[in-house]
């Protein structure tokens, strides 16, 4: 640890005094070299949670401190070339000299730029994966028609991800529409990407079902969970009030011959989750747990920030009309996210999963905000 000290001391020595957004880098590279320390102890070979905690922890630092090598290494380009400027007393030399000057302050001033950007407060839950819980809201038939198209915007997106997904429940209408679904996505920074869609989305269309053609206003909820590790929530098992009982809707008669379908209930705070989309009464429950710790695991999030409401209402509001973060325009063939004023006039590659445009434009304007 003290060489390592003494190689950030001299490195800092070479480029003058430091910014003091920059300091927080011989913290982090010094945490970066205990944790390599730490995860070659023997001792952490049979507990395997800790050793993939350790171990993601360090990978999240390793580009910060690569990136930071890179930067005081353009530094020090940088001011080796300016000594050879004034020595120098040959003016074509000189002349080349500036003109890489030129370009390596160029090139440190965006490392620079995107260090203080790596250096940002990070969201310890953007490497998670997440449940996603789409529902119908205002609109009735027609708001869960928009709830199923949205589905299916998000199954495909995590298609383009090379993320896999399953569906864990489904309520569906008789014309193919959704009342609910929730949806488990598994995939690198499945949550970072996603977790910007909780929300209200609201839908403007001529509906299937309407005759005279007219427009109609349609809501639907989304809510965006980052789903936890076993270590995150520890639930006891007399806390658990487990119920089972014949799965409905689709599914073909032999789901209904058992009651392969489950319901939990945490009974302290009265959280359930229901999963019947297994044939296996034991499949069901797993997946039901999960969903459960999830939603567990939000709500201790919620107490913590001090947010006294009704369950995911922070993310999702009521579902009314007034209440939303997009709207879908298909007379227009437009999507307006109305939180940075974005609007996207390809709404049928949206709804065919191409997210990343809008979904770009709201980390860019998050990580704006922060540096700001």
């Amino acid at each position: 640890m003290d060489s390592t000290r003494k190689l950030n001391a001299t490195l800092w020595s070479i480029i003058g005094v430091m910014d003091p957004l920059l300091q927080k880098v011989v913290t982090m590279q010094e945490r970066y070299h205990a944790l390599g320390g730490l995860m070659e102890d023997p001792s952490l070979a049979t507990n395997y949670t800790h050793l993939q905690q350790l171990s993601r922890e360090r990978a999240t630092l390793e580009p910060i401190i690569l990136l930071h090598q890179k930067y005081l290494t353009v530094k020090h380009q940088l001011e080796q070339n300016e000594v050879f400027l004034e020595e120098e007393s040959d003016l074509e030399l000189k002349a080349l000299a500036r003109d890489e000057w030129d370009e390596l302050e160029l090139e440190r001033s965006a490392l620079e730029q995107e260090l203080k950007q790596a250096l940002l407060p990070k969201d310890p839950n953007d490497q998670r994966d997440v449940i996603i819980e789409v529902r119908a809201a205002t609109g009735g038939d027609e708001a869960a028609l928009f709830a199923a198209d949205l589905y299916r915007a998000y199954a495909r997106y995590g298609q383009r991800m090379s993320w896999s997904s399953q569906v864990i429940y489904v309520s569906e209408t008789q014309i193919g529409g959704i009342k609910e679904i929730i949806l488990e996505v598994r995939g690198r920074g499945a949550y970072s990407r996603l977790k910007h869609e909780s929300g209200v989305h609201r839908v403007q269309r001529v509906p299937t079902t309407e005759t005279g053609g007219r427009i109609h206003t349609s809501t639907v909820t989304v809510a965006v969970l980052p789903e936890p590790e076993e270590v995150d929530i520890q639930i006891a098992p007399e806390d658990l009030r487990i119920d089972t009982f014949r799965a409905g809707g689709h599914g073909g008669q032999s789901v209904q011959k058992t009651e392969s379908a489950v319901r939990i209930t945490h009974i302290p705070t009265g959280i359930t989750a229901i999963c019947q989309d297994e044939r296996s009464q034991l499949q069901n429950r797993t997946k039901a747990l999960t969903v459960l710790r999830t939603r567990l695991y939000e709500h201790e999030r919620q107490v913590q920030d001090q947010h006294v409401l009704a369950e995911r209402r922070s993310q999702v509001g009521s579902g009314e009309r007034s209440e939303k973060i997009r709207t879908y325009n298909f007379p227009q063939s437009r999507v307006t996210d109305h939180r940075i004023g974005l609007t996207v006039h390809q709404l049928t590659g949206v709804m065919d999963g191409d997210l990343d445009r809008i979904i770009d434009a709201l980390i860019q304007a998050e990580q704006i905000s922060r540096l700001a």
